[in-house]
C-alpha cells in the first residue's frame, strides 16, 4: 500500500499526519501462512448452513443494528446475558470503538509490546498517550510488577492472551490483580483462545470485575476472516457506551446469518482445532531441532502460530515467497522482533513444505 501524501499529511489532522496505511504484507502464494486464518477451512455441512441462511437474507434491508439474534446466541454460549455482549465488524471494529468511547486526550493506554499493533495505532487515532510496558526480550514474557504499577493510573490496559505475535498466555491471576489495580478498564484479547489450554480464559473473572472485557473473534479458529465478525464480553453499560459510538448497521446481514449459524455448530470447528494445536507442538519441535545445529530460535506457542529468529529474516521471508510460494510475516522491524518471522500453523501438508523450506534456506543465509 502506498505512502501517504506530502499533500494528504498536510491535510490531516496534524496528531494523525505520521500515520502510515496498515500494510498486512499479503502476496498471493501457494502456501499462506501470514494471517493466522484456519487453514483447513469450514467444515463442508457448516458451510452449506451458511450459504443457505446468507441466501435468506434480504438485502434490501438494513441489518439488525445491534445484532440481537447473534447476540442471544453468543450469549447462551458463554453463559451471559445478551446486554453482555457487543458485535462488530470484525476485533478491530470493537478495539476500535473502546478507544473511541473511553479513549481520548488526557487518558493513557498500558501496552505491552511486542503485541498486536493495532492497539497503539487506534490510540494515537483517537489522541489517546501510550505508555509502554515492554516484554522480557528473551522469554517474550509480561513484565508483570511493570504492568501492575502503570495500570493503578491507567484508562485503559490491554492485555493480549495468548499474544499475537509471540504467542504466550497472561496468567488468569495476573489479569485479576491487573482489574483491581486499573481505576478504568482491562480488555483481555482471546482472538486465539480456542487454541490455549481449557482454564487460560479470564472469562471467569467477569462476574468478579466489572472493569473487564474479553474480546472473541470468529475470524480464527471459526472460519469467518472474510465475514468480519467479532464481539465482546463486558458490563452492560460498557456494552451501552460502546454501542452508542459505534457506526450504524457496522455489522452486515450476511455476517451475522453466517455467524449465527458457526455459534450453533461451533463444535464442528473442534477437529481442525485440535488437529492445529497438535501440529503446533510438532512444528516447534521441528524448528527447535534445527536450532540444535543451526542459528534459529522458536518460542513455545498456545496460539495457531510461532514465532521464530533466524538469520537474515527479511531475505528468508523473500526467499520463502519466490522460491517456494509460501508467505510468513516478517516483523523483523518491530522493537524487540530483530530477524523474526510468524509463522501461522497450517495443515500438515503445509507444514511440510515450510518445514523442508525453511531447513534449507536457514543453511543457506547462515
Amino acid at each position: 500500500m502506498a505512502a501517504l501524501s506530502e499533500r494528504a499529511r498536510r491535510l490531516m489532522r496534524p496528531s494523525l499526519a505520521g500515520l502510515e496505511p496498515y500494510d498486512p504484507g499479503f502476496t498471493p502464494t501457494r502456501v499462506i501462512l501470514s494471517a493466522n486464518e484456519n487453514d483447513y477451512g469450514m467444515p463442508a455441512e457448516v458451510h452449506d448452513e451458511v450459504m443457505a441462511a446468507m441466501s435468506g437474507v434480504a438485502t434490501n434491508r438494513y441489518p439488525d443494528p445491534m445484532s440481537n439474534r447473534l447476540r442471544d446466541a453468543i450469549a447462551g454460549w458463554h453463559g451471559v446475558a445478551r446486554g453482555n455482549v457487543f458485535v462488530g465488524d470484525g476485533g478491530d471494529e470493537c478495539l476500535f470503538d473502546l478507544f473511541l468511547a473511553f479513549g481520548g486526550q488526557g487518558r493513557r493506554l498500558v501496552n505491552c509490546p511486542p503485541t498486536f499493533s493495532v492497539y497503539a495505532l487506534y490510540a494515537s487515532m483517537v489522541d489517546t498517550e501510550v505508555v509502554d510496558v515492554p516484554r522480557d526480550p528473551e522469554t517474550m514474557a509480561l513484565d508483570a510488577a511493570a504492568t501492575l504499577a502503570a495500570a493503578a493510573d491507567a484508562d485503559l490496559v490491554v492485555l493480549t492472551s495468548p499474544n499475537n505475535p509471540t504467542g504466550d498466555l497472561v496468567p488468569v491471576d495476573l489479569v485479576s490483580k491487573v482489574c483491581d489495580a486499573c481505576p478504568g478498564l482491562v480488555l483481555v484479547d482471546e482472538a486465539y483462545g480456542e487454541f490455549a489450554p481449557a482454564g487460560s480464559s479470564a472469562e471467569p473473572l467477569l462476574p468478579a470485575h466489572d472493569n473487564l472485557i474479553v474480546l472473541h473473534t470468529f475470524s480464527k479458529a471459526y472460519c469467518l476472516a472474510g465475514a468480519r465478525c467479532g464481539y465482546l464480553l463486558a458490563a452492560p453499560d460498557v456494552v451501552d457506551a460502546l454501542a452508542a459510538v459505534r457506526q450504524p448497521y457496522s455489522v452486515s446481514s450476511l455476517t451475522q446469518a453466517a455467524a449465527e449459524v458457526v455459534c450453533r455448530r461451533r463444535d464442528a470447528f473442534e477437529p481442525a482445532i485440535a488437529s492445529t494445536v497438535a501440529e503446533r507442538a510438532r512444528v516447534i519441535e521441528s524448528i527447535d531441532a534445527l536450532g540444535s545445529s543451526l542459528p534459529i530460535r522458536v518460542w513455545p506457542s498456545e496460539a495457531n502460530f510461532v514465532l521464530v529468529r533466524v538469520p537474515h529474516a527479511s531475505q528468508l521471508r523473500a526467499r520463502l515467497r519466490d522460491e517456494y510460494s509460501i508467505l510468513v510475516r516478517d516483523f523483523s522491524d518491530v522493537d524487540g522482533l530483530a530477524d523474526c518471522l510468524r509463522v501461522t500453523i497450517g495443515t500438515p501438508a503445509e507444514n511440510d513444505l515450510l518445514l523442508d523450506a525453511l531447513a534449507t534456506l536457514v543453511k543457506e543465509e547462515s
